[in-house]
């Protein structure tokens, strides 16, 4: 009777233990598994899919043999764009655990450009645990975007940046929290955060004579996570235009434009409210 009643609290334990595992990816979709010998990567993100611009991506590594997902795992990637002459990467950041949780780590990838017929993005995945250390590779999918979340822009100072919207990704008729990732193109591996310049924007409803909207706030630079935050107010559905000017640390235009009657600024995003 001692051992069933040690038996029936292991597996409660054990299934306790599952619902909270399983619970971690909770509003989350799949987006792929991939795997090797030993170990199979999850990834997940809000969409399901990868897609043009930036990304909120997540990761649990599980033992294929037993089934177990793994609590503690030092993660690194490599995203590559094969083109048709050359290779290069793109913005991401390092991978960390996700607060509160056992299983699930998170990072953030940036595509600066979509697949076509003859060009795809891959994604190597590097894990580390106390027992093992290998990678998985995969071919990912990168489709264009109908509306412009990312833009890559060579500045006056002759050096190529990337400018990315990361928040919102699902804009509503309101003032919205903004949020946008600048990185420099250093090499075609190496794309650091740009953490002192200036940002500024001006939003156009350009469906709708090209009118802007009040309450406002230029994004400004964060320690937390090295992004730039401010406030978007969108006053109608539909399409919005961000005309963006960037300025670097001594207040000079690296690039963009204010918007006047016959033009708007050369570099931009856009978004959809709904």
């Amino acid at each position: 009777m001692a051992m069933a009643i040690i038996g029936i609290a292991m597996s409660s334990c054990k299934k306790e233990n599952n619902e909270i595992i399983n619970s971690e990816t909770e509003g989350l979709l799949k987006i792929m598994e991939m795997s090797d010998d030993e170990y199979t990567v999850e990834l997940y993100s809000s969409t399901g899919n990868f897609q043009l611009g930036y990304n909120e991506v997540y990761l649990r590594l599980k033992e294929r043999a037993s089934g177990n997902y793994q609590t503690t795992v030092n993660f690194s990637w490599v995203p590559i764009m094969n083109m048709m002459t050359t290779t290069h990467s793109c913005p991401k950041s390092s991978i960390q655990k996700e607060t509160g949780k056992e299983t699930l780590y998170s990072g953030y990838i940036v595509f600066q450009m979509p697949e076509n017929a003859d060009e795809h993005w891959t994604l190597t995945i590097n894990y580390e645990t106390a027992a093992s250390t290998g990678s998985v590779s995969n071919q990912i999918s990168v489709p264009p975007s109908i509306y412009k979340k990312v833009s890559v822009f060579t500045g006056t100072d002759s050096k190529k940046y990337i400018i990315a919207l990361v928040q919102p990704q699902k804009p509503t008729v309101a003032i919205n929290d903004l949020t946008l990732g600048l990185f420099s193109m250093e090499s075609m591996m190496l794309f650091p955060q740009v953490t002192n310049y200036q940002i500024s924007f001006d939003p156009r409803m350009p469906d709708m004579g090209n009118h802007s909207s009040p309450n406002n706030e230029n994004p400004t630079i964060s320690d937390a996570d090295w992004m730039y935050h401010g406030k978007l107010s969108l006053t109608m559905t539909g399409r919005w235009k961000l005309n963006l000017m960037v300025r670097n640390q001594d207040g000079n235009i690296v690039k963009g434009e204010n918007v006047t009657n016959t033009q708007d600024s050369s570099l931009f995003l856009e978004v959809e409210a709904n």
